[in-house]
């Protein structure tokens, strides 16, 4: 099926849910779709519905006998051409295999047609069957002679709840032939899909909103041309008391049903924004031992909250990051100045969290877009060697009598992480600062890959990335134009639009 033209990039996710529906074969089959809310998975799979024919069923968080008469009525007036009550449903299992029947009766043959259960978790809330009725009816047409296809899709954004469906024992185990996670789009797609021209700007507001692309929905005015205008355009919307996108994190904590202390998962949001990378750094900031923060830690981390980033080359601790941004900008810009937004002072509130959006939303994001730099560009745009796992390291400088971060550490492919003697393809800094990169970022860099080939790790033939916002100056220009094992990544390149030599 063609995608449709309103249908921004998905182009994998469009085609492998086209290939399922398309699929041959009696008989049910099962797809789960997922992901955060505000990442368009409603707009997709009710495009998907349209384009090859079905039922688009969008349930409301109510109890289970308004849930069962809306399903009916629906199901009455699209499928089967009665009026509102012409049918009654008692039970999801009658429910489900009724209109299977129906919708097989009425696509006749070609394209199977398609029953999508969109967030699905508000039916498990009262309904907690529903998965064995699908495993049952799931079984029983794979084992029934001319079974008429159909295909079932359930999606939710509930992270923790979806994820579930398809663990352990659970009754839908084995039985979807699509597990599918609906991401937010890649940082040069984002700032494609916002229309935004300026390198520099679409990194500031790739901090602020991510890749999430139905956050463009809920802002009603265009980004400015240049990061001059963030300001304004910010005050309107995300720094705005009376805006939606004002209280967005508390909206997102209410999707996981396990989140019931918010205030503790605040604090260690919060904590992690400033940048407690570690349990026992969370712990000391939420007043905490950390042990008892494991399980609160475990939840955010399934519900997609927090990502836990792994040194590349040591067994240490992973560091605890945020992985939505805008939850971080609330924690670190917001949640701090409530009072002084809410009196109507954005501009005074957006001056004095300038330097923490700089410091702790910026240069931290400005790494995250490095690595992605690496595995998503790197090898057409300059590196010699396509990188596996990329991400940080910390290496001990003994003679020094100190600790070295490295932003950008990148494996050969099919490297694992923290093997014993890995062979690493890049090592990078990355600095998103007024001041331009010298030879000493150079030199560093260069110390470094000596000090990791001490260790047993094979980097004697790593390219050494500098990734900076504001340039470099003549003496590392010069130095890097002799070597051929240096790459200079500046903020155009690193969406795609190198400047003229």
């Amino acid at each position: 099926m063609e995608k449709p033209a309103d249908l921004f990039d998905r182009n994998r996710e469009w085609r492998a849910l086209d290939e399922f529906v398309r699929s041959a074969g009696a008989g049910l089959r099962l797809a789960v779709v997922y992901g955060r809310r505000r990442q368009g998975k409603s707009h997709l799979l009710r495009r998907l519905v349209e384009a090859g024919g079905g039922l688009y069923v969008m349930p409301l968080e109510e109890a289970r006998t308004p849930a069962l008469q809306r399903f009916s009525d629906l199901v009455a007036g699209t499928v089967m051409g009665l009026p509102p009550g012409g049918i009654r449903f008692d039970a999801w299992d009658v429910a489900l295999r009724t209109t299977m029947s129906a919708l097989a009766q009425r696509a006749g043959r070609g394209t199977p047609p398609t029953l999508v259960i969109d967030e699905l978790p508000y039916l498990l809330a009262h309904s907690p069957e529903i998965p064995s009725v699908l495993q049952a009816l799931h079984d029983e047409s794979r084992h029934e002679r001319g079974a008429p296809p159909v295909r079932i899709i359930v999606c939710g954004s509930a992270l923790s709840i979806m994820t579930d469906l398809l663990s352990g024992s659970r009754a839908l185990r084995g039985r979807a032939l699509v597990d599918l996670c609906l991401k937010p789009f890649t940082y040069r797609r984002a700032a494609s899909f916002w229309g935004i021209e300026d390198p520099e700007l679409a990194v500031q507001v790739h901090a602020i909103f991510g890749g999430t692309p139905g956050y463009r929905d809920l802002v009603t005015d265009p980004p400015p041309k240049r990061t001059g205008g963030l300001e304004g355009w910010l005050a309107k919307h995300v720094l705005s008391p009376t805006h939606v996108l004002f209280r967005e994190a508390d909206y997102l904590l209410r999707e996981d049903p396990r989140v019931t202390d918010r205030a503790l998962y605040y604090s260690i949001l919060t904590a992690i924004a400033a940048g407690g990378t570690t349990p026992t750094g969370v712990g000391a900031a939420v007043g905490r031992p950390a042990q008892s923060l494991a399980y609160p830690l475990s939840v955010l981390e399934s519900a997609g909250f927090v990502d836990r980033v792994d040194d590349v080359l040591l067994q240490r601790r992973p560091r605890l990051l945020l992985a939505d941004p805008i939850i971080r900008f609330h924690q670190l810009v917001t949640a701090p100045r409530v009072a002084m937004l809410e009196e109507g002072h954005a501009a005074d509130a957006w001056r004095s969290a300038a330097e923490t959006f700089a410091s702790n939303i910026l240069g931290p994001h400005f790494e995250h877009l490095a690595r992605a730099w690496v595995v998503l560009h790197g090898r057409d745009e300059g590196l010699r060697e396509r990188a596996g796992v990329v991400g940080p390291t910390v290496v001990n400088d003994p003679a020094g009598r100190t600790r070295h971060e490295i932003d950008v550490v990148g494996l050969a492919e099919g490297q694992a992480p923290r093997s014993r003697h890995p062979r690493v393809v890049l090592l990078g800094e990355a600095k998103h600062s007024a001041r331009r990169l010298t030879m000493f970022n150079l030199d560093r860099l260069d110390r470094l890959r000596s000090l990791l080939a001490g260790r047993g790790v094979d980097a004697s033939g790593a390219q050494l990335a500098l990734f900076t916002r504001s340039g470099v100056d003549a003496h590392l220009a010069r130095a890097a134009a002799r070597r051929d094992d240096v790459v200079l990544v500046d903020v155009p390149r690193l969406y795609g639009h190198p400047r003229k030599p």
